[in-house]
């Protein structure tokens, strides 16, 4: 006689992957309502009025209201809010430029060029990721209160053209040495020299990286505040980062519906920057070579 080995129905092992699929989906969703949930509250308290937001259980208002966004049309202490606005976008388009120029001119040098020492450089660059920010900022406010440019945007945009960014450097290092080196030596037989090898070969064929830079680099300007609170001190200039926390002190009450409001008014900007863009980000984070 032969031995049969007992076989398990197939209807168990189907139910138990049903029965994975349904707690993989329910933790999912749970994951999801937690992160969605202070989207929800703040698209919810911007319908409500300041006094009903802070200690309310309501996550979304009965009767909603538009007071609060009709109240920005009046601006904050006699400053229109468009103000802001424009303030915030002058510092971040300013950053855009600034880091697209600077770090494309010194990834082409560290990517192309061959010169003495520049495996050291390229180290002592990445090295600055490990340096925090505060250890700077002391050292740096005394440099430009000497040279008077406190209460501009030179401090805030100097560094931007000067390639001090060097994550951005790194980025675009990483993907100009992916570009086929054929494409240099063809440009050179033709007589072409690094500059125009940089701006008809190279910058083309970057536009991933270029534009990832650029995303990263407008949200992250936007959204300052350390910087433009160190060294604005004019109302009239302040940002949109800036712009929110006057509602703290207005008529001594903080108006939490307007800064919410704001806030809201204020994602619109990054948002577009980002939809606009965004096929182009995940060109440049997941690009990993090119052939020739």
């Amino acid at each position: 006689m032969s031995a049969t080995t007992p076989t398990l129905p197939k209807s168990s092992g189907l139910g138990r992957r049903r029965t994975g699929s349904l707690v993989w989906h329910l933790g999912a969703l749970l994951v999801l309502a937690v992160v969605l949930y202070p989207v929800v509250w703040v698209i919810g308290a911007s319908f409500k009025p300041s006094r009903d937001i802070i200690g309310s259980l309501e996550l979304l208002p009965a009767s909603p209201i538009l007071d609060n966004f009709k109240g920005l049309a009046d601006g904050i202490a006699d400053i229109s809010i468009w103000t802001f606005f424009q303030n915030s976008l002058l510092y971040a388009l300013g950053s855009v430029v600034g880091i697209l120029i600077s770090c494309s001119l010194t990834a082409y040098a560290f990517a192309k060029i061959r010169f003495a020492g520049r495996n050291v450089l390229f180290g002592l660059m990445i090295g600055t990721l490990l340096l925090p920010y505060h250890v700077l900022l002391i050292p740096q406010y005394v440099m430009f209160q000497k040279m008077e440019l406190i209460n501009t945007y030179v401090p805030l945009l100097l560094g931007k053209y000067l390639a001090t960014e060097a994550f951005f450097v790194f980025l675009m290092v990483q993907f100009m040495r992916n570009l086929p080196h054929e494409l240099d030596e063809a440009a050179r037989i033709d007589g072409c020299g690094h500059l125009r090898i940089y701006w008809s070969i190279v910058l083309p064929l970057c536009r991933p990286a270029l534009i990832t830079s650029a995303i990263f680099t407008f949200i992250n300007a936007w959204n300052d505040f350390m910087g433009p609170l160190i060294y604005l001190n004019e109302p009239g200039k302040y940002t949109v980062s800036l712009g929110m926390m006057m509602f703290r002190d207005q008529e001594s009450v903080a108006n939490y519906g307007g800064m919410i409001a704001m806030s809201l008014v204020a994602l619109l900007p990054v948002l577009l920057f980002f939809l606009a863009f965004q096929r182009y980000l995940i060109d440049g984070m997941a690009t990993s070579g090119l052939k020739g």
